[in-house]
């Protein structure tokens, strides 16, 4: 899936120039990501002065409100440049992972790029046969590497229905492979709605219907929505109302329909998201610079439930945020909303209840992402956890909605949408928000062209139909994961490997995706020794019930270090500066297992070492003064990924791993390479570091001073704040959700959203010198001094399980490809593996099995 659709909300003014080259004399422009929706127009081949062939379109004057500028592009054979009157914008081909083609006014004549900072911009062209010679001149990145698709032109061509049917997202699905909430995004992605253009925002369902009880049970069926039915039917008495329109209609010029209105229009979406920007300046502008009328505000979620369910207008449902962004419930800006006939003034939103808090609501309507079912079983002795969790399930991604989510998949994307079935199921609405209803190159009349294109951006467009026929159920957690089901335990130290060096194990990575090459787990030692120890995974590991059955271990060591014939091309023996204390955070290994980055030399560089032969390959020089932490991004297509460096200098830079050229920057065998961000706002030495590239986002600290969030194109967003004793931070994590882990010295954990609001501190005994955040953001793994691996919930610190005591200290940790292995650094020399699951507090689990 695209995590780009869910997360830009999280950081709303990211910029569009993504991707200038120091040394470019180009403005650089800020304004937010989904304004990135343009009209351009008729196309000439030209030379440029180096006699490059250049594909242009001249600008046409278009007025359409909020989110489409006439422009002139140009695409070369490296970049796109665009320019209208005061802006523009270049986006770089190597920085493009996937291009969509998309509607606009229920027209198929725009495209959707989608930028490797997670950014994405939209054009909208004269036809598609221009969609098309665009497409051929971009690079072969199909729709990006997350739904089972080549990655050629005609998948960015291939019609929605295409894309679904070659896609094997709805079977992983089947198999929980992925969350509800991530399938959905699916959808809504592949069906052309998209977060760049209001009138065709994402759609998400209601799924509760208790709006006023203290005390939410997520154990009654009767707290859930029947999502066999479209909003406007699940009141009797209302749809009758609509059935007895439909059948009384008598239009000759205008078919049947059930309601007038729609589930999802620009209006909708600007009410739900009125309180955060640049949503407030939409809706000033749609409202003539002033805000609705109090009663009419989105300010009760009670309220707009019962609406929902009562006003023949109002057939709303929900949008992605719902289930992600507690923001936008808080009128954090002070904005006068007004004062309602009864006398309430409207500012916050207000809340069922039973969520005591935004972030209480957003996490009570939805679950963070599951682990794969087929990687779960049960740790010992945790049974009883399992059952508390019942009372605290969250409503999307619970057993209820998942036995029902196909139905209303059915409604929306599917053989209900249009047609007899739609009839049937009461879910015809106006025939101009249709896809094909109408063709607006053949409306030769301009005012009546103007009449139809003001219905179809005012009133909803119906996203694309994706199925024909009924869409497959979800399999049962019982069905797919039997093992979560029974007494069948697995043992919780799974192997130690202990190294000659006897040295501290201060750095270990596991890449160990199948799909590489050479799965390994790569360790560093503090007298900087490394080890490419190969990965066979946990297939053969049993349970404790069959102990005498013989099985392969999961790690092999290194066979150089464990015949100390070759070692040398295991020791990295440049000198390092003599003040820089070794930790996990002066190492990073590159995605494929091939190249180890090493901070904290004299000579204030970085260096690049192959694991193959550990010869240096590269040396990186940017920094006034010596580096002291590195951090990498998830990797991309290819293996490229964003490098950060933390100095003395108080500065980080932000580079570019080239995974083609295995190197940092985009020309190989040059002396100089160039960062592609400098951050600053430190005043002393930075300490620690994140790269979150999916959310653009950068997190670090520095050894006095609070922590900052830049954007990754260097812009100083927000600063971290912990309460009083919360100083010198030591270790950073964040996840693709918004969590930002700190931990400070004297045992000091906060828990931060990206937008900077303190959602959790603890405190603890222990001295943590590694820590790690599962995938989904929603279980924390810390280790330390004591040698004890412990697993905390992430919204509350709640522990939720310790392992048994190693006789070491712990140095560094991270986990397998598939989370179900631990492996942990010691201070001994040696690394130890436990076995996860996840599951084992997963919402999934009922009573009832």
């Amino acid at each position: 899936v695209h995590p780009e659709m869910v997360n830009k909300s999280l950081s709303r003014t990211a910029t569009t120039t993504s991707g200038v080259m120091g040394g470019d004399d180009l403005l650089s422009l800020s304004f937010p990501s989904f304004l990135h929706s343009f009209t351009v127009c008729p196309s000439l081949f030209s030379r440029d002065s180096e006699g490059e062939a250049v594909l242009s379109w001249l600008p046409k004057p278009q007025l359409v409100p909020l989110l489409s500028l006439p422009l002139m592009s140009s695409f070369t054979s490296t970049l796109i440049l665009s320019y209208t009157e005061g802006l523009h914008g270049k986006w770089l081909f190597t920085e493009i992972r996937a291009v969509f083609s998309r509607r606009y006014l229920l027209q198929n004549t725009s495209l959707e790029i989608f930028m490797a900072n997670r950014t994405a911009v939209m054009f909208n062209f004269p036809d598609a046969a221009t969609v098309k010679k665009v497409v051929h001149s971009l690079p072969r990145v199909g729709v990006g590497t997350n739904f089972g698709l080549p990655q050629t032109r005609r998948i960015s061509l291939a019609t929605p229905k295409q894309l679904f049917k070659a896609s094997t997202m709805t079977q992983r699905w089947q198999r929980r492979e992925i969350s509800n909430f991530d399938y959905l995004i699916f959808l809504n992605t592949i069906s052309g709605r998209t977060f760049n253009d209001l009138n065709q925002y994402p759609v998400f369902p209601w799924v509760i219907t208790n709006y006023d009880s203290e005390e939410l049970d997520l154990t009654l069926p009767s707290n859930f929505r029947d999502l066999s039915k479209p909003i406007g039917a699940l009141n009797p008495k209302r749809a009758a109302f609509f059935s007895d329109r439909y059948e009384s209609w008598e239009d000759v010029q205008v078919p049947k329909f059930h309601y007038g209105t729609h589930y999802s229009t620009s209006s909708f979406t600007m009410m739900w998201l009125l309180r955060i920007e640049p949503f407030t300046t939409f809706f000033l502008n749609f409202q003539g610079g002033k805000f609705d009328h109090a009663d009419r505000t989105f300010s009760s979620v009670a309220r707009a439930w019962r609406n929902c369910q009562r006003d023949t207008s109002d057939v709303k449902e929900l949008i992605p945020e719902f289930y992600y962004l507690p923001e936008m419930f808080v009128n954090a800006n002070s904005y006068n909303l007004g004062v309602m006939e009864e006398g309430a003034m409207v500012s916050d939103v207000e809340l069922p209840p039973w969520a005591k808090s935004p972030e209480e609501f957003v996490r009570n309507n939805r679950l963070w992402h599951q682990i794969p079912p087929q990687e779960s079983a049960i740790w010992p002795n945790l049974l009883p956890h399992f059952f508390h969790s019942v009372a605290t399930q969250k409503a999307l991604e619970s057993e209820f909605v998942s036995c029902q989510l196909h139905q209303w998949i059915d409604l929306i994307f599917g053989y209900k949408q249009q047609g007899p079935e739609a009839t049937r199921a009461l879910n015809v609405f106006y025939y101009l928000t249709y896809e094909g209803a109408v063709n607006l190159s053949s409306i030769t009349d301009p005012m009546l062209r103007e009449a139809v294109e003001s219905q179809i951006m005012s009133f909803g467009q119906t996203p694309c139909q994706l199925l024909i026929e009924p869409h497959p159920p979800r399999s049962s957690a019982m069905q797919v994961t039997p093992l979560m089901f029974t007494e069948q335990m697995q043992q919780d130290v799974i192997m130690v490997l202990k190294f000659p060096s006897n040295s501290p194990v201060t750095h270990v990575a596991a890449n160990t995706q199948a799909g590489l090459t050479s799965p390994a787990i790569i360790t560093v030692t503090a007298n900087r020794i490394f080890a490419v120890n190969k990965w066979y995974g946990l297939t053969g590991h049993q349970s404790s019930t069959v102990q005498d059955q013989q099985y392969q271990l999961p790690v092999e060591i290194d066979p150089l270090i464990a015949s100390n014939v070759g070692s040398h091309r295991r020791q990295i023996s440049d000198l390092l500066d003599q003040s820089i204390q070794i930790s996990s955070q002066c190492f990073i290994i590159t995605a494929d297992n091939r190249f180890i980055l090493l901070c904290g030399f004299w000579d204030k560089s970085f260096r690049v070492y192959s694991t193959d032969s550990g010869k240096l390959t590269q040396i990186v020089f940017g920094h006034r003064d010596v580096v002291t932490c590195l951090a990498r991004s998830e990797s991309y297509i290819g293996g490229d990924c964003y490098v950060l460096s933390g100095s003395r200098d108080a500065t980080l830079l932000l580079w570019y791993w080239n995974g083609k050229h295995n190197s940092i920057g985009e020309s190989p065998g040059t002396e100089f390479t160039t960062p592609r961000a400098i951050l600053t706002g430190h005043d002393c030495e930075v300490t620690c570091a994140s790269v979150c590239a999916e959310l653009g986002l950068v997190i670090s600290g520095c050894k006095e001073g609070p922590c900052l969030i830049h954007s990754m194109n260097g812009d100083l967003l927000r600063t971290l704040e912990g309460p009083e004793r919360c100083l010198r931070p030591r270790l950073i994590q964040s996840s693709t959700e918004g969590h930002c882990m700190i931990y400070y010295e004297k045992g000091q954990f906060c828990n931060f959203s990206v937008n900077g609001k303190l959602l959790r501190h603890m405190e603890v005994e222990d001295s943590i010198k590694a820590m790690y955040l599962s995938r989904d953001g929603q279980y924390l793994l810390t280790g330390g001094d004591g040698g004890v691996v412990s697993v905390w919930q992430v919204h509350n610190f709640k522990q939720l399980f310790t392992y048994p005591g190693c006789d070491a200290g712990i140095r560094s940790m991270t986990m397998s490809h598939d989370q179900r292995c631990i492996i942990t650094g010691m201070s001994s020399g040696s690394i130890v593996l436990f076995y996860n699951d996840f599951n084992r507090w997963h919402h999934e689990y009922q009573t009832r099995y």
